[in-house]
């Protein structure tokens, strides 16, 4: 959570002291001019801008709460790249003006002095509310990076308040600050931050699908660094840095920081040397740059007009008759405007659309209030009037297809299914946790063709491709036990080159295993673990497994180096195989391998990442698409009944990245990735992306659902 706080407390310290010190500016002003009757008028201006920031927050958050996944990334993403624009324009803004803030305030409160009340009011507003919009958009956007609230609000409150307590000091002359050096120092660490959030959103675009690239990685940590340590959680919490990051994420970011902090860096080099000019005649000091004085002992200076007429702001004209309000009506009326239309706001913008059903869930009845509706697209707003989280489908009661759905609906709480209705009957089922389904009556929709749905996937269907599959798997594990013990064998007897052969051999054997990688638990890791989060790198005494024997085979470490490192990943080989049987594996794991297996080839194969010196990692790109090959084949059955376009287009992009790999494969040897021309590199990082793409919708469509 702290880690969170930083920078929400730097732009409530920054934006606090911004907007205090006009405040201070403002109060210091009236009092000189003998106004102190029209101070009200000022706090009248500062509440309505708090109240209208408030406000403004209210309207992000509830407003982004009622989108789907998708239109909240992109929502977010916007809002993002915007709070970077506000934030860069407010560092450059600041550094700039400084000096003169003092000056140009006073000018305006004169003028606010001779128009009226009324203009004071909106003079104290729109000098706040600027600080607070900014401030609210930036908050809202570092709690949804940080994906949680208390953070983020309690560091800006703690740096509010430091600044609320910073102006008073400044106005009684008990402190003396340069804000020269301090907007300039705080406007650079600023600017860092602005930096992350900028790759933060980004990446939300990428993820709501507004920009492309999401699977284009240029850095993936993820292996080699622990998200949960306190030194990942502190980087990303404070500069939105990530283990993995796409290149967009990566060239915005050093961008960004390169162009602004140069330009941030030359501003400041230029106001602090300046050439010397001819000597002017000696003015006023500005206050501002150490403290803002205090009504008391004010130095003298130019004198204030209270009003247009000369007599003081406070007098009434003799004989006019004194209408008096109650005090508290403004206020509340500047309070209660913003409030107001943000509820309005939200309720008319956010609440549910023109022609949505309210439907209701409950653990003995589901779909109350459900009536035939129109075809094409459909909002339907789910209501949980029971005690119980359910998940919610809308299906096809015939099939049990599913159009649409929501999991884990709370007690109390209502959120849109979003679905297309076209010709077809349509029912609700609900099913409680630990209750029983539930089915409302059946709806018939007539016109249109008929509706997509999914027919749901049970665990009994994922039985058959489980058995085999892991049969695949052990029949791969007998055979690369005697692989490894063969390799074993030639390093003990000093055949080095037989070694060579026999390393890729098992290797590429164990790589078309992928979509069991996560039942071998720590076998993993000793078998085909990288150095990535050793502390020494490839001469750790944990670095073990296939390559550790690939950077010694290639890096000229003889026969007895090797020996006990070979015959370790023999012993480890075996082990998994004689464990495998008995290790749970989750049905639900095969159809979510379909892409992490070519999803990880991309990170780490196609990159030269993996490798340790054979430049083979092409050949390991060519044994995981095998291994994605047989794990559509187990699941080709359910997955031809459920899209009989998908694996029409995912054969033809296997095709595609299989002819690449094939190029660079010259028997008994393969290209490294790095001697690849940059044509050819290009053409196969786009053909496994288009890959994933087409095969990112299996685990949607092989999702085991209670719907079943």
């Amino acid at each position: 959570m702290w880690d969170d706080a930083f920078p929400s407390f730097l732009i409530g310290l920054r934006e606090g002291l911004e907007a205090g010190l006009i405040v201070s500016i403002l109060v210091a002003t009236l009092v000189r001019a003998g106004a102190k009757s029209r101070l009200p008028q000022v706090w009248t201006g500062v509440l309505a801008a708090v109240a209208l920031a408030m406000s403004f927050g209210a309207v992000l958050t509830f407003s982004a709460a009622s989108m789907s996944g998708t239109a909240q990334e992109a929502f977010g993403g916007t809002l993002s790249v915007i709070a970077v624009a506000f934030v860069t324009a407010m560092v450059f803004w600041m550094r700039r003006s400084a000096r003169s803030l003092s000056g140009e305030i006073k000018e305006k409160v004169t003028g606010a002095l001779a128009m009226g009340a009324g203009m004071l009011v909106v003079t104290s507003f729109l000098a706040v509310g600027r600080e607070g919009l900014e401030t609210a958009l930036f908050l809202w956007t570092t709690a949804r990076a940080a994906g949680e609230s208390a953070g983020p609000m309690i560091g800006a409150g703690i740096g509010i308040f430091i600044a609320a307590g910073l102006c008073w000091g400044l106005y009684r002359r008990v402190l003396k600050i340069n804000l020269t050096r301090f907007f300039t120092a705080t406007g650079a660490v600023l600017i860092v931050i602005a930096a992350g959030v900028l790759g933060y959103g980004l990446r939300d675009l990428q993820e709501g699908g507004v920009l492309p690239g999401k699977t284009a990685y240029a850095v993936d940590l993820s292996q080699s660094i622990d998200p949960g340590a306190w030194y990942s959680t502190l980087v990303q919490g404070v500069f939105n840095l990530t283990p993995t990051m796409t290149w967009l994420q990566v060239v915005a970011y050093a961008g960004y920081l390169g162009v602004v902090m140069t330009l941030f860096v030359r501003g400041v080099r230029t106001t602090a040397v300046k050439p010397a000019g001819p000597a002017e005649p000696a003015k006023p000091a500005e206050p501002v740059e150490s403290a803002e004085p205090a009504a008391e002992g004010e130095p003298a200076g130019q004198p204030v007009k209270p009003a247009a007429d000369g007599k003081p702001a406070e007098e009434t004209r003799p004989g006019a008759p004194a209408r008096r309000r109650p005090a508290w009506v403004v206020p509340a009326a500047v309070v209660a405007v913003p409030a107001v239309v943000a509820g309005a706001v939200v309720a008319f913008g956010g609440s549910k659309p023109v022609g949505a059903q309210t439907v209701a869930v409950s653990e003995k009845e589901c779909g109350k209030g459900f009536t035939a509706p129109k075809p094409g697209r459909q909002t339907f707003q789910m209501h949980n009037t029971g005690d119980k989280a359910s998940e919610v489908y809308l299906i096809d009661p015939a099939s049990n297809a599913v159009y649409g759905e929501i999991e884990g609906l709370a007690p109390g709480t209502t959120r849109d299914l979003v679905a297309t209705v076209a010709g077809g009957s349509y029912a609700w089922r609900c099913v409680p946790t630990g209750g029983k389904a539930v089915t409302s009556a059946s709806v018939r929709v007539s016109g249109g063709a008929a509706g997509k749905a999914v027919v749901p996937v049970s665990e009994a269907d994922l039985a058959a491709p489980l058995t085999a599959y892991k049969q695949y798997v052990n029949q791969g594990l007998t055979t690369l036990a005697a692989q490894t013990k063969q390799l074993s064998d030639d390093i003990a007897g000093g055949n080095l080159d037989a070694a060579r052969t026999d390393w890729l051999t098992a290797h590429r054997t164990y790589a078309s295993l992928g979509a069991a990688y996560g039942t071998f638990q720590d076998f993993d890791k000793k078998i085909n673990g990288r150095t990535a989060g050793l502390p020494d790198g490839v001469t750790d005494k944990d670095f073990t497994g296939f390559h550790r024997v690939e950077y010694g085979l290639w890096h000229g470490q003889s026969a007895s180096d090797l020996a006990a490192p070979a015959a370790r990943l023999a012993e480890d080989v075996t082990g998994l195989q004689k464990a495998f049987p008995t290790q749970d594996f989750d049905p639900a794991d095969l159809p979510l391998r379909t892409h992490e297996i070519l999803e990880n080839t991309l990170q780490f194969e196609l990159t030269g990442d993996a490798d340790q010196g054979s430049g083979t990692t092409l050949a390991t790109a060519d044994a995981n698409l095998a291994g994605t090959r047989e794990l559509l084949g187990v699941l080709r059955p359910l997955l031809a009944s459920r899209d009989a376009q998908l694996l029409p287009r995912v054969d033809a992009d296997i095709d595609r990245v299989q002819k690449l790999l094939d190029s660079a494969h010259h028997d008994p040897s393969w290209t490294p990735v790095d001697k690849l021309d940059a044509t050819s590199r290009a053409r196969l990082n786009g053909a496994t992306g288009q890959l994933l793409e087409d095969l990112a919708p299996v685990p949607d469509l092989l999702e085991i659902r209670k719907s079943a």
